[in-house]
């Protein structure tokens, strides 16, 4: 039960993230769409997880799927007819009139139905709209790419590409501090999950929780920049797939003592400086806007060769 348990939270935390970024990403023609198929992926999700729950557990499994009344209309109609023929006369005419009334249940709209139909059309309307606005459009992600990769080559860089979830920043200065043989133990000595630095963690989770400590401890640096409550901040940076920015990377490059340079298509490189003095390595990341499904995306940049 345990590991289900484990399994259901982190599918959990990554439709979370899915779900968030959707959203972030949805127009006003798209927002209501896309809120039914959030809704509908949390929707699967659950009931998914209470089957495997009930099967873990040696619950039977319940069908539920409900009954279509309208198979039953032409069933119950047959039943009365059949009966109206076993009753005294004198009883037929209240029969038929029972009948009568049974069928006109039946006939009745299903309004649910009528509404579902409704949304499909108005879903199937908005993205044929989407689809003959998007043939109007340069292709932005081809362009982002090649550009990218014109930066690569002229900078002697390779990309070292990031799974694209809600952990890619996370995870690209994980491996710039792995690939520069740079512990993942911060420099500055942090309060917080430390035993996350032990083996058993994925090295985006360390990052994770790295950050999460310092902004902690630095609130005052990062408390006017914020649009929530800190702890609901620090418990997204911690236990989510929440999206990383430049607040993140400002605690990572200050936690780790590094300066982190974040290369756009646009040539411009955004660079996070540790603000301490003296000589300090510094992490190359790339960020992309277009080139994936989820949307924003860092990957990390080593040397070529």
């Amino acid at each position: 039960m345990e590991e289900v348990q484990k399994k259901h939270r982190q599918e959990q935390r990554d439709l979370q993230a899915r779900i968030t970024q959707k959203k972030k990403s949805a127009t006003k023609k798209t927002r209501k769409g896309v809120n039914d198929e959030c809704a509908e992926l949390e929707r699967q999700l659950k009931e998914k997880q209470n089957l495997e729950i009930s099967d873990v557990n040696g619950e039977p499994k319940i069908n539920s799927h409900p009954l279509n009344t309208n198979d039953l209309g032409s069933e119950g109609q047959l039943t009365s007819e059949v009966k109206a023929t076993d009753v005294e006369n004198d009883l037929q005419s209240l029969s038929g009139s029972s009948t009568q009334r049974k069928d006109e249940r039946t006939k009745k709209p299903n309004r649910q139905k009528a509404r579902l139909a409704r949304r499909t059309a108005e879903q199937e309307s908005m993205a044929n709209q989407a689809s003959k606005e998007a043939k109007d459009l340069p292709d932005l992600r081809q362009q982002e790419s090649d550009a990218m990769r014109t930066l690569y080559s002229s900078r002697g860089l390779s990309e070292h590409q990031i799974r694209s979830d809600g952990h890619c920043l996370y995870a690209a200065v994980a491996d710039q501090l792995i690939s520069r043989e740079q512990s993942l133990v911060p420099k500055q000595s942090l309060n917080g999950r430390n035993h996350l630095t032990s083996s058993s963690a994925a090295p985006y989770e360390i990052t994770r929780s790295v950050a999460a400590s310092y902004i902690d401890e630095h609130a005052d640096d990062f408390l006017p920049f914020l649009e929530e409550p800190l702890d609901d901040y620090l418990s997204k940076i911690r236990d989510t797939g929440e999206w990383g920015g430049h607040l993140e990377l400002l605690a990572l490059a200050k936690a780790y003592d590094v300066d982190i340079n974040v290369l756009q298509s646009s040539g411009h490189v955004e660079k996070i400086e540790s603000g301490a003095h003296g000589s300090k390595p510094s992490l190359w990341l790339s960020y992309y806007h277009h080139s994936f499904g989820l949307g924003e995306h860092y990957n990390s940049l080593r040397q070529a060769g």
